[in-house]
């Protein structure tokens, strides 16, 4: 399952999970210093999942888009959206 999860083509949001991860750390796990890396995350994963289920309902596979779309996506859209 770890594995599955460093997958860059599986998990969309593995930079901001790596970020919240590496700003816990460094604030000796307080989590009102990780707000922000927190809500970027969250951002990130309700943006991706929206995407995914998209794909389902068009019968689009895989059901996430792999890393080199999920760039082209972005980039289409001239800004990040989370």
């Amino acid at each position: 399952m770890m594995a599955r999860m460093r997958d860059h083509d599986l998990n969309p949001c593995l930079e901001e999970t790596d970020a919240a991860r590496k700003c816990m750390d460094t604030n000796n796990y307080k989590r009102e210093m990780c707000t922000a890396c927190f809500i970027r995350y969250k951002n990130c994963r309700r943006f991706w999942h929206t995407i995914m289920m998209q794909r389902r309902r068009d019968r689009v596979k895989p059901d996430m888009p792999t890393e080199e779309e999920r760039k082209i996506i972005l980039e289409s859209m001239g800004r990040m959206p989370y």
